[in-house]
């Protein structure tokens, strides 16, 4: 069993909620090597998707160099940080958020929800089967022998609910228990 609990709680309560379970910190600030399925972490040669040839280090890399503002277009710069900081962009400094653009070129602006379904989860899963194969496994070998907690900052799992962020380690369970949101591949890379 696997589940997803906030990175917020304190670790006493959560080791007293869950006695038994394992409990892995998988966001940027987890340690090695549970820190590698946060969206921020710099696998590299991620695909940007509806961009051929474009590529990332990181899936946050992506997801914010694609945002529009108002005055900000696309920051394809988002795309080489290596260092998991400065890769958010803002309102306050450009804007409102326009959407996202359906790729480095494209003409197309994405309302958030149909960003998330169209970039932010084919690039999220893409990590999960070309990066991180080696940790789901030892994932589910763990989640065979003892229930494993992942922590997260975020703990929506509803791909519909625009007014919170989407929890990355919501997909890893998903991903491991086989109920990935969308059922396409990335093809749009």
């Amino acid at each position: 069993m696997i589940l997803v609990q906030s990175h917020r709680v304190p670790l006493e309560k959560l080791e007293k909620q869950f006695a038994d379970a394992l409990i892995l910190d998988v966001t940027s600030r987890g340690p090695q090597p549970w820190i590698r399925f946060s969206p921020f972490y710099p696998h590299g040669n991620i695909p940007v998707p509806f961009s051929p040839g474009w590529v990332s280090a990181s899936v946050e890399g992506i997801w914010q160099g694609l945002k529009v503002f108002e005055r900000a277009d696309v920051d394809p710069g988002k795309f080489r940080i290596t260092t998991m900081k400065s890769l958010k962009r803002s309102a306050r400094s450009h804007g409102k958020v326009l959407g996202h653009r359906q790729g480095v070129e494209g003409e197309h602006l994405l309302a958030y929800e149909e960003a998330r379904r169209a970039i932010y989860l084919p690039t999220y899963r893409w990590v999960l089967e070309h990066c991180v194969q080696d940790l789901l496994g030892e994932l589910r070998q763990r989640m065979s022998e003892r229930v494993v907690v992942l922590l997260d900052y975020e703990t929506n799992t509803d791909i519909t609910v625009v007014t919170r962020p989407l929890s990355h380690a919501g997909l890893i369970k998903a991903y491991l228990e086989g109920n990935w949101p969308l059922h396409e591949e990335m093809k749009n890379c």
